[in-house]
C-alpha cells in the first residue's frame, strides 16, 4: 500500500513538472527569452553595478534631503494606513456575518472591499494623478484607497472568526448591537488588527516608493531625479536608505506583534 501511495506521489510529481518546463519553454519562445543570453549577461551585470553602485563620500552630501523625503514617506504610508484601517473597521462590522445589520449593507461592504483590493496602487495612482496632479495628496488616495480594500476584507474575515459565544451571550443578556461590538468582537479581534494594521503600515512605505516616483513626492521622486540624472551613486545610497528604513519598521512590527499576540 505505501509502494503504491509513493509511486502514485512520484508520477504525479513528474507530471507536473514536465507541465511546468514545456510551460516555461513555450512562453520563452513566445517572449523571444534565451536562456543562454540570459545567463551569460550576469557577469556584466554584476561588473556593471560594482563600478556605478558604489556609495561615494559626494553621494553622502545628499543625505540630509533623502532623510527628508523618507520622513515624508514615513509619515504618508502611516497616515494612509491609519485613516483607511478606520473607514475599513465600519465597513467590515457591516460585511461580517457576526456583526451585519442587514443582507444589503453586508454585500456592499464586501463589494467594496473586493473591488478596492484588486485594483493594483499603481492604477490607482495613474487615475488619481488625472485628477488631482503630481502631488502628495495623490500618493496619500492611492495608499489608502488600496489600504482601504486589503483591510477591509481581513477585518472582515477577523470578525467571522469570532467567537459566536460571547456574542450569544450579551445578546441573551438583551445588550444592544453598539454593546456587543465594543464589548464581545472589538476586544477579541484588536490583536489581529492591530497586526494586519502594522502589516500594512510596511507594505505602505515599500509601495510608496514607487507610488512617489508616479506623484512626484516622497523618496520615489529622489529616486527617480537622481536616476534619470545618472547619478547611480546617489541612487545606490537611497535604495539602501529604504531596505534599512523597511528593516527597522519590520522589526518594530514584529516586536510589537509579539507583545500584542
Amino acid at each position: 500500500m505505501k509502494i503504491d501511495v509513493y509511486r502514485k506521489k512520484k508520477r504525479q510529481f513528474t507530471i507536473f513538472s514536465l507541465i511546468v518546463l514545456c510551460m516555461t519553454f513555450i512562453t520563452a519562445k513566445l517572449t523571444n527569452f534565451s536562456f543562454v543570453q540570459g545567463i551569460s549577461s550576469v557577469p556584466e551585470a554584476f561588473r556593471w553595478m560594482g563600478s556605478n553602485l558604489l556609495i561615494t563620500r559626494e553621494s553622502f552630501e545628499k543625505m540630509p534631503s533623502i532623510l527628508d523625503k523618507l520622513i515624508e514617506t514615513i509619515f504618508l504610508s502611516i497616515t494612509a494606513t491609519t485613516t483607511a484601517s478606520i473607514i475599513a473597521l465600519l465597513l467590515a462590522l457591516l460585511g461580517s456575518q457576526t456583526t451585519k445589520v442587514n443582507g444589503f449593507f453586508s454585500t456592499l461592504s464586501r463589494f467594496i472591499a473586493s473591488v478596492f483590493r484588486n485594483i493594483p496602487i499603481v492604477a490607482w495612482a495613474l487615475i488619481l494623478l488625472l485628477s488631482f496632479g503630481q502631488n502628495a495628496l495623490t500618493g496619500y488616495f492611492a495608499l489608502f484607497l488600496a489600504t482601504l480594500g486589503f483591510l477591509t476584507r481581513v477585518f472582515t474575515e477577523t470578525i467571522d472568526e469570532t467567537s459566536n459565544s460571547s456574542v450569544e451571550a450579551l445578546q441573551a443578556t438583551g445588550a444592544n448591537y453598539y454593546q456587543v461590538v465594543s464589548k464581545a468582537v472589538l476586544p477579541e479581534c484588536s490583536p489581529q488588527m492591530i497586526s494586519w494594521i502594522l502589516f500594512m503600515i510596511e507594505t505602505n512605505i515599500r509601495s510608496s516608493t514607487l507610488v512617489g516616483i508616479l506623484t512626484g513626492t516622497g523618496i520615489g521622486f529622489a529616486f527617480d531625479l537622481y536616476y534619470k540624472s545618472m547619478n547611480y551613486n546617489v541612487v545606490s545610497l537611497i535604495t539602501l536608505s529604504i531596505v534599512v528604513v523597511v528593516i527597522a519598521i519590520e522589526l518594530i512590527s514584529n516586536y510589537i506583534r509579539r507583545v500584542i499576540l
